[in-house]
């Protein structure tokens, strides 16, 4: 069902897919007024606690040997630094979730997206961003774009992608995703294989053509004229009815479906 009401008693999720965690992270702030602040302060206070303890047992292994103390040391230092950003990263993102989940009704504007199908343009910056990854395995020397290359330059082009969402009833909206808050290695290219339940925040409108890579590298062009050969077959061009777009905060499979 589309724009479903969240404060409706819904089935526990049971799969997290995708997370904005710093969108939710804002509105949670937003909601606590700065507490919370506090509350990520004291996680990476602990978190620097755990990373100098790591980095004195480390060192203490080492400390009889006097050509090799210093590095041993600098090593520790930098392990237990990586360490303290993992815990702290881990930390942090399970308490954003847990804490949005159990504040969901405090916060204003999050619409409950359920029964729909998603799928990109085949001429969309989303669909090529879906197939990029396997084109670097590819060699065509005849080409002039490197392949290898593509991906990482998409991803630096553009941070949020955007799907066509359709519900049972024909109904049509668009979905935004940041393509760094997928979690547990899923992709675009997952959810069109699922049956997910998303929670969006309606931030406007757009057409379905506005989704094209000729239509992002130049959205400001103006339309093609129209021909004769128009005019005798008819016009071909899709209508430019505007869909609400959503920006997704979480995708996830809700227990039981």
């Amino acid at each position: 069902m589309v724009g479903a009401n969240k404060d409706q008693a819904n089935p526990p999720l049971i799969k997290i897919v995708y997370f904005d965690e710093e969108s939710a992270s804002d509105m949670l702030d937003i909601v606590a007024g700065g507490k919370e602040t506090s509350s990520k302060e004291l996680t990476k206070e602990r978190a620097a606690e755990v990373e100098a303890e790591a980095r004195a047992k480390a060192a203490a292994k080492f400390n009889w040997l006097p050509f090799f103390g210093g590095s041993a040391e600098a090593g520790a230092a930098a392990s237990a630094s990586a360490v303290g950003r993992s815990i702290l990263n881990k930390t942090l993102s399970n308490t954003i979730l847990t804490d949005y989940l159990s504040k969901l009704g405090e916060l204003k504007g999050i619409e409950r997206l359920e029964g729909l199908t998603v799928t990109a343009r085949s001429d969309s910056a989303a669909y090529m961003k879906m197939y990029t990854p396997y084109l670097a395995m590819l060699k065509i020397d005849e080409l002039p774009v490197n392949l290898a290359e593509l991906d990482s330059a998409l991803t630096s082009a553009k941070g949020y992608y955007e799907l066509l969402a359709q519900s049972a009833d024909g109904t049509k909206l668009i979905l935004r995703f940041n393509i760094q808050a997928f979690r547990n290695n899923y992709g675009l290219v997952d959810l069109g294989r699922m049956r997910l339940v998303f929670h969006g925040i309606r931030v406007g409108k757009a057409s379905e053509s506005s989704l094209t890579m000729q239509a992002e590298m130049a959205p400001g062009a103006e339309p093609a004229p129209v021909t004769g050969l128009d005019v005798v077959d008819g016009a071909s061009k899709e209508p430019s009815t505007l869909l609400d777009v959503y920006d997704v905060i979480l995708a996830g499979v809700e227990y039981g479906e």
